[in-house]
This record gives structure tokens, C-alpha cells and sequence, in this order.
């Protein structure tokens, strides 16, 4: 099995920066994705941005320009740095973790004040 821990949540100012991390542990694959989500109250989880274990990275359209995933493969461990952070990004974030399992952390709260 694979378990994610979560780091990094917060309350910021809009405008702010926060960056969160996501520590992979357990029988991880070496050919993996590991994507960061958010979910709104009462919605449904939706993508903000995914990294290959060779790199390759996609984002949402709403966070293009502002949040970029990163990762460490020595430490098991993808980044998330979110910039000129705005209120309509508040939510709890997860990472979750795609290969020979498909595992989910357990979420961490990033409120964007105004």
C-alpha cells in the first residue's frame, strides 16, 4: 500500500502564497502520477495539477500562471506553490497518488481571505 501525508494549509491573504507538500511512503511504483485536487463544499473533487514521475505536468485552466508541481523522487514527496492566491481558491486540497494504486491523503485546508 502507499499512504500520502498532507502539509502546508493555511489561511492567506489574497494575493498570498502558500505551498504545499505531499509525502509519499509504502510501495510506491517507480512510474507514477501524483496529482493535487481541491474540493468545494457540497462539489464534486477536481483537478488543480498533476506531475509524472518523468516530469510532465498539466494544469487546471484556472490555476495556469499561478501554481506550479514540483517533486522530489529521493524523498517521495511532490509540491504544490500557489501564488497570487485569490478567495475562489479556497478549498481542501488533496493529493492523491495514481499507480499500481490509486490513494488519497486526507486533505488539508487552504482558505484564501479577501
Amino acid at each position: 500500500q502507499v499512504q500520502l501525508v498532507e502539509s502546508g494549509g493555511g489561511l492567506v491573504q489574497a494575493g498570498g502564497s502558500l505551498r504545499l507538500s505531499c509525502a509519499a511512503s509504502g510501495s510506491i511504483f517507480r512510474f507514477n502520477l501524483i496529482g493535487w485536487y481541491r474540493q468545494y463544499p457540497g462539489k464534486q473533487r477536481e483537478a488543480v495539477a498533476i506531475i509524472r514521475s518523468g516530469g510532465i505536468t498539466n494544469y487546471a485552466d484556472s490555476v495556469k500562471g499561478r501554481f506550479t508541481i514540483s517533486r522530489d523522487n529521493a524523498r517521495n514527496t511532490v509540491y504544490l506553490q500557489m501564488t497570487s492566491l485569490k478567495p475562489e481558491d479556497t478549498a481542501v486540497y488533496y493529493c492523491r497518488y495514481m499507480a499500481n494504486y490509486d490513494t488519497w491523503g486526507q486533505g488539508t485546508q487552504v482558505t484564501v481571505s479577501s
